[in-house]
């Protein structure tokens, strides 16, 4: 059984309830017949059955629960909640009634309020519209300050000596432009979590640099390889019992041969399985050459560091993309 099949196997053990935010969208109704159908996840719809069966005709939801916000008698209870969180902010309750019967936002509500395990969206919104409710009303994770995204990465059939556990976690390939040194420590951290969450491994965290062990500068103009360095030390003290060392070039992070050379003595040097790059740059450019050169399955990317879980998928998703993200939703959740 390949690792995608675990995750959704192991998802249909835990009988979570996820809501999908777009019943506009023909994608999205076909996944959650599909994932009902499997038994993969109780699925929400947030839609009308109208909408769906004009866009989507002939699909079974048969066991999918669909809400709509616009005649909801939950929507009340959800803008009383969106307005707790937002008053301090200068919203008022009449924006709090109105911005709850957006879609996106409605999900969330649901997800705040413990009516749903986890939350999708994204098929037909902008990462901006789709996150946005989730900073808002979920927000972060206790300790973690960032939210951020990693890719999963699943090798291609054959051995790959660099590879041996055939999967790779790679962060922060979507979300973070430019984080600063607090920010890639909290990506690091999020992403170990992930990789022994959902991938199933036990983390070897790379800090990536185009420097090893302070072989390469860059301090008189960036500091990248500073701000990676501190990254580093503030990851170790966040989570003193994970495997984690930096700054790191790839091959030295990959390579036993060139991680004994380049940083003789450390644990994870050769050994990495999760790679924490250092803007989003490199890891959006690390993570397409994986997959167009390697020949590696991105299933992502996977949000982390919010308080419950919540995730965005790509506009250019099909429906086996809705199902692997809502798969690694329901592993994600409590």
């Amino acid at each position: 059984m390949g690792l995608l099949e675990e995750i959704k196997a192991k998802a249909a053990a835990r009988k979570k309830t996820i809501v999908l935010c777009e019943g506009e969208d023909k994608r999205v109704v076909e996944a959650a017949a599909k994932i009902t159908k499997e038994g993969i996840a109780k699925i929400v719809l947030i839609g009308n059955k109208e909408e769906c069966v004009k866009v989507a005709p002939g699909v079974d939801l048969t066991g999918v629960t669909l809400i709509d916000p616009l005649t909801s008698d939950k929507t009340a209870k959800y803008a009383a909640i969106l307005y707790e969180a937002r008053k301090a902010k200068g919203m008022t309750e009449e924006q709090a009634a109105e911005q709850a019967k957006d879609r996106t936002m409605f999900g969330a509500l649901m997800l705040k309020a413990g009516d749903v395990d986890g939350y999708v969206s994204g098929a037909c919104h902008s990462t901006a519209n789709t996150l946005r409710p989730g900073l808002q009303v979920v927000k972060t994770a206790p300790g973690i300050k960032t939210v951020s995204s990693c890719f999963i990465m699943i090798a291609p059939e054959g051995e790959n000596k660099y590879n041996p556990d055939g999967v790779a976690v790679f962060a922060d390939c979507a979300i973070n432009i430019e984080p600063d040194a607090q920010q890639l420590a909290d990506i690091a951290v999020s992403s170990a979590k992930t990789a022994k969450d959902i991938a199933g491994i036990e983390p070897r965290v790379a800090m990536l640099s185009f420097s090893t062990k302070g072989s390469g500068n860059d301090d008189k103009f960036f500091k990248s390889v500073p701000k990676v360095q501190e990254a580093t030390a503030l990851a170790k003290a966040m989570a003193p019992d994970l495997a984690l060392d930096g700054e790191f070039q790839f091959d030295a992070a990959v390579a036993p041969e060139v991680g004994q050379l380049k940083a003789p003595g450390s644990k994870v040097a050769g050994h990495a399985n999760v790679f924490v790059f250092p803007n989003i740059n490199a890891g959006n450019i690390g993570y397409k050459i994986a997959q167009r050169f390697g020949g590696y399955m991105a299933i992502g990317p996977v949000c982390q560091g919010f308080a419950r879980p919540l995730n965005d998928l790509s506009r250019g998703c099909n429906v086996e993309d809705i199902v692997a993200t809502v798969a690694v939703t329901a592993l994600q959740a409590e």
